[in-house]
């Protein structure tokens, strides 16, 4: 159980690295009892599958949610060339499979190139965008399908990291309210063949990257960065 104490003297911000098979509500909690306290929340959710940097706000930190929600984000992900699934990852029901056999990487690279700049997206059905006070994952769960409208995004950097058919690993630089999934999912159509994610690792959030990111395993109270640490003041 965890102590309900409202403690003064641990403020600040946590990076953790989120493991897969957890959603980002779960590594909260995982921080709350570490830490033996309630006021812990978490900036930019990751789905279950995802792993990377997931920032914890921590104590008056919690305050801080805005400026860390608006900080530009950087992924390296996996899809899967020839599948289109209900949650556009292969976690998802398969709902199409089409050939991808003449797809070549230059065509993927030109497709990704063609993503770059400002643009518009719809958030994917298993997001935690709300409609009409509802989660769009929560509506997901119950088989439920509702219009959402297109957001402004921006992608800064799209490279092929490696390229396997059906798999082509990538690497992504782009806004806050970018969804890896939907890019994935969107370049397939364009691609002709259809695409889901199968790996999602979320390398970047502002100026904090995965070589800063703590496992929760090893987190304790000394990984807490303070304000100043943050911010310089």
């Amino acid at each position: 159980m965890i102590k309900k104490v409202d403690r003064k003297d641990l403020n600040g911000i946590v990076v953790v690295n989120k493991p897969s098979g957890i959603t980002s509500h779960d590594v909260v909690d995982r921080v709350r009892r570490i830490f033996g306290m309630r006021r812990i929340g978490h900036a930019g959710t990751l789905d279950p599958m995802a792993t990377g940097v997931l920032i914890m706000l921590v104590g008056k930190g919690t305050k801080l949610f805005e400026r860390f929600m608006k900080f530009d984000k950087a992924y390296r992900a996996t899809l899967v060339l020839g599948k289109v699934t209900t949650s556009a990852d292969t976690q998802g029901q398969v709902v199409d499979e089409r050939p991808y056999d003449d797809i070549t990487e230059q065509r993927v690279r030109e497709v990704f190139e063609s993503f770059l700049g400002e643009g518009q997206q719809v958030p994917p059905m298993v997001s935690a965008v709300k409609v009409k006070g509802k989660r769009l994952y929560e509506l997901a769960r119950q088989g439920l399908q509702v219009e959402r409208e297109a957001r402004a995004i921006r992608i800064d950097r799209i490279e092929i990291v490696r390229f396997d058919l059906p798999y082509v690993e990538f690497f992504l630089e782009c806004s806050k309210g970018t969804y890896v999934r939907k890019f994935a999912e969107d370049a397939g159509e364009r691609l002709g063949c259809g695409a889901c994610i199968c790996q999602i690792e979320r390398t970047q959030v502002g100026p904090y990257d995965i070589d800063q990111a703590i496992n929760l395993d090893d987190l304790t109270e000394a990984d807490v960065k303070t304000f100043e640490e943050c911010f310089g003041r």
